[in-house]
């Protein structure tokens, strides 16, 4: 009992355990209501992809001395309006066009960091996460950006919605559909952004795909989605920490195996979307048709 007393409780005596608290929270937050938009679109691709576009921004930055974090966001915002002009060709699918300039933008910045003398594991943390490494300037870095997603995450979301379910119908309504596309990659990009360093480059997509795919399963209302995925994110991330804390293990990796567990456990038993549910529902089915048979 004592153990589990200061494993719950021992943390909170060192000021790094308080700042990579806020961030996880804050991570999950901001990522469980930007990835409902995402998944509810069917658009898991652009968080990879973003997730690639920061890269270039991050080297030069680095190149330059220039911190790290609003080269990346600069970078990611560029990009993501570059793919939302060239994504308006129908000639092309949407997927498409983030495919080539998400991936162009990656190969950027390998270029850039070929070029740069000493990079090495100074890019450790982007690429991997170091959340019990953040510093003041980066706590109050995160706070400002989720609070700015946040908020026009919450002035959006009803035109945000109306364009992900029916695109035409919301033009011919008068609906800025460009634009409100155009807002919602630099919502993604600047989730992301915000998340780089609790989880990394390269896990950042569970971060902001698998809470609100673990929605989708429990809900078919779009409001209770949009509770459930930022719970399930903020809770996920804190169990990761507090494992990484308990057990010495990498934090960013732990934080997505909890999310990812959650999520094949709402899979199996969701109560009406899940394996086990849907199975229960056919042997009803098939059970009900043999007896009006016999009848």
């Amino acid at each position: 009992m004592n153990d589990l007393f200061d494993v719950v409780l021992g943390p909170w005596e060192f000021d790094f355990w308080r700042r990579a608290l806020l961030v996880a929270l804050l991570s999950g937050l901001v990522c469980g209501v930007v990835g409902c938009h995402v998944v509810l679109r069917g658009m898991a691709f652009i968080g990879d992809a973003v997730s690639h576009s920061v890269f270039p921004g991050i080297a030069i930055a680095f190149a330059l001395g220039l911190d790290l974090t609003i080269g990346g966001a600069v970078a990611g915002i560029a990009t993501a309006l570059v793919v939302a002009v060239f994504a308006r060709n129908r000639r092309l699918g949407e997927d498409s066009v983030i495919g080539v300039f998400f991936a162009a933008a990656f190969g950027l910045g390998i270029v850039v960091l070929s070029a740069t003398p000493g990079y090495g594991g100074s890019l450790e943390s982007f690429l991997f996460g170091s959340i019990l490494g953040i510093s003041d300037g980066d706590l109050a870095g995160v706070v400002v950006i989720g609070a700015l997603v946040l908020a026009a995450a919450a002035v959006l979301h009803p035109r945000l919605v109306a364009v992900g379910l029916d695109p035409e119908t919301a033009s011919a309504s008068g609906l800025p559909v460009f634009r409100l596309n155009t807002a919602l990659y630099v919502l993604v990009t600047l989730a992301i952004v915000m998340s780089l360093q609790a989880v990394g480059n390269i896990l950042v997509l569970a971060l902001l795909i698998t809470p609100a795919a673990t929605a989708r399963l429990l809900t078919d209302r779009l409001e209770t989605m949009m509770l459930l995925a930022p719970a399930i994110g903020a809770l996920g991330s804190v169990v990761g920490l507090y494992l990484s804390f308990a057990f010495d293990l990498a934090a960013g990796g732990l934080i997505v195996l909890v999310l990812t567990a959650v999520f094949v456990v709402c899979w199996l038993g969701a109560p009406k979307h899940g394996v086990l549910a849907r199975r229960r529902s056919r042997y009803g089915h098939v059970n009900s048709s043999s007896i009006v048979d016999m009848n």
